[in-house]
């Protein structure tokens, strides 16, 4: 029998975890499959304030199909879904939201698909309810700029609700690296690939703890992982900026020998200082954005730390 594990990163959800188990209990009890399957459910707690971890120990108390692993801390949830990846045993990987707003009606479509032969299911928002138009605009431009730039295809709408093949699984866990951008990961490593759409469901309890400015730090994180367009393009606005500076110093030169026009005073030379000063920061900032991500790879501290694994001692040996 063929073994599907769920991995279900979790940050003060305590108020819809119960609502989750509920959910997937006719799943993993092969109510919604056509054929039976092994499962497990993996928590991870990343960190998690709230009364979670105590909501997860009960769960898996009550049923052993239903594990967590607690992080030391707050890791993140890229690099908590990499601890799911690492200690998920199943033959196929389903990676979930804790709010319910990926439907679990949706994950028996993929394994039907997985059963036909695709490697990577993955879900397809094809409705973005619930958001403001200001960010679903800002959303098309950002997936927009990352297409045209990144050599791989970083597929839009797309987010980390997937079924992924055991092949998939192992090769994610080979890439190490601490800032994590997984969607972009999962198309790298590309595979054989099938979209399913689904419709975001609304949220069981609670609010997202997903702000403007986290939303801003990953796609940040989009972009320097795999892109070095950034670069190129404060190399070529350097470029241009000091061809404009000798035109307009060659058409300064020839106006005065010609007419002897003064030369422009305080004014011009603040604009163009400013102007100037105003390049160079952003194109060292630019710069400073990869070299941190140098200095901070260079460290190599492993991508999280367990705490425990089901209440006993955690082994931290399979994330090096």
């Amino acid at each position: 029998m063929k073994k599907i594990s769920i991995i279900i990163p979790v940050f003060n959800e305590a108020s819809g975890l119960q609502k989750l188990r509920a959910a997937l209990c006719p799943l993993i009890d092969n109510s919604l499959t056509d054929t039976p399957y092994g499962w497990e459910v993996i928590f991870i707690n990343d960190g998690s304030r709230d009364t979670s971890l105590s909501i997860m120990q009960e769960i898996h108390a009550a049923d052993p199909r239903f594990c967590y692993i607690d992080l030391s801390r707050n890791f993140g949830k890229e690099n908590a879904m990499l601890a799911g990846l690492d200690h998920a045993c199943g033959d196929a990987v389903v990676i979930m939201d804790a709010d319910l707003q990926h439907p679990v009606r949706v994950i028996p479509q993929m394994i039907r698909q997985w059963e036909d032969g695709f490697q990577d299911v993955y879900g397809r928002r094809y409705e973005r309810a619930g958001e403001s138009f200001a960010r679903k605009t800002l959303t098309r431009l950002y997936y927009y700029i990352l297409q045209r730039s990144a050599r791989i295809d970083i597929l839009p709408d797309v987010g980390d609700f997937r079924l992924l093949d055991r092949a998939c699984v192992n090769a994610l866990r080979q890439l190490r690296e601490t800032q994590r951008y997984s969607k972009g990961l999962f198309s790298w490593i590309g595979f054989s690939k099938k979209e399913v759409p689904f419709e975001v469901d609304e949220r069981a309890a609670g609010r997202s703890s997903f702000s403007y400015a986290a939303l801003f730090n990953l796609a940040i994180e989009g972009v320097t992982s795999f892109t070095t367009a950034p670069l190129r393009i404060a190399s070529v606005v350097g470029i241009l900026t000091a061809v404009c500076a000798i035109i307009y110093l060659l058409y300064i030169l020839v106006r005065t020998m010609l007419y002897g026009d003064p030369v422009a005073g305080y004014p011009t030379i603040m604009c163009v200082m400013l102007f100037l000063g105003g390049c160079q920061l952003i194109a060292l900032g630019i710069i400073g954005e990869y070299i941190s991500r140098i200095f901070n790879e260079c460290k190599r501290r492993p991508a999280y730390i367990i705490n425990t694994v089901n209440g006993h001692a955690g082994d931290n040996h399979s994330m090096l």
